[in-house]
């Protein structure tokens, strides 16, 4: 499937720097890049970008090097900083997945991301039915109970269902699949906006609670079948959402709360 990306009409206008210049120029080259604005012109010398964005050479080459650290840039001998293959970057880096989210909405995006998360989520549950500790249950016991409150209006539909999910991968006690909360949290933000908007609802509380129940029981089994069957459900709704020529998939996702 070609991709195609939004209009970078924006990106040539004058740039929107935060007050931190650093991050502000990191982000605003961040999202030229991932949007695709560089493949088919160089990217800019720290003398032409320092000139264009009206910052100093200093943040102009620490910006550079946040980017070359997160795999989207390198500098090569003869040719100057240039940007590198996407099969280079660093898909973990929370601000490198935020671009790729925000850009033109991706269903083969979204479904790569949770065939990760099918990959690593259900196990996680099954550790924290066996190693979770008192705290980290009533962790997710909270996720549970927010969620709860979120179908009532009484707190935020998003972050209720990423606290949830957090709270599993720390309840794993496995500092790997803790390290991927900060992926799971940006990342979801998508993924759950898109299934919010497609189902014209918010998450199943009841597949939540069964993943809740069963780690509180303390049966490693069950809480990786209710986590598979959580997340598959997300996969089959993409599929099926594709199947039905995806209508909306040419528009970002939109907030559910």
């Amino acid at each position: 499937m070609a991709t195609s990306y939004p209009s970078l009409a924006a990106e040539h206008s004058e740039p929107q720097l935060g007050r931190n210049l650093t991050y502000g120029l990191l982000d605003s080259l961040g999202r030229a890049i991932v949007t695709g604005r560089y493949e088919t012109e160089a990217f800019p010398t720290e003398a032409e970008l320092a000139k264009q964005h009206r910052v100093s050479r200093s943040v102009t080459r620490e910006a550079v090097k946040m980017l070359t650290a997160k795999g989207l840039l390198s500098a090569r001998p003869r040719q100057g900083t240039v940007v590198q293959p996407a099969t280079m970057w660093n898909l973990f880096d929370t601000d490198l997945l935020s671009w790729l989210l925000e850009r033109k909405f991706s269903l083969d995006l979204l479904r790569h991301f949770n065939q990760l998360r099918v990959a690593i989520e259900p196990e996680a549950a099954a550790l924290a039915a066996r190693f979770g500790e008192p705290e980290d249950l009533a962790g997710i016991s909270a996720g549970l109970e927010r969620m709860a409150a979120a179908e009532r209006g009484h707190d935020d539909t998003l972050e209720a269902d990423i606290a949830f999910h957090v709270a599993i991968l720390h309840a794993s006690k496995n500092p790997f699949y803790a390290q991927f909360r900060d992926a799971v949290g940006t990342a979801l933000h998508t993924s759950i906006r898109f299934t919010n908007r497609i189902r014209d609802r918010s998450a199943s509380l009841a597949d939540h609670a069964a993943v809740h129940d069963a780690i509180m029981a303390r049966d490693p089994d069950g809480a990786r079948a209710a986590m598979r069957m959580l997340i598959g459900d997300v996969l089959n709704l993409i599929d099926d959402f594709e199947n039905q020529g995806g209508a909306a998939a040419s528009s970002p996702p939109v907030s559910s709360s």
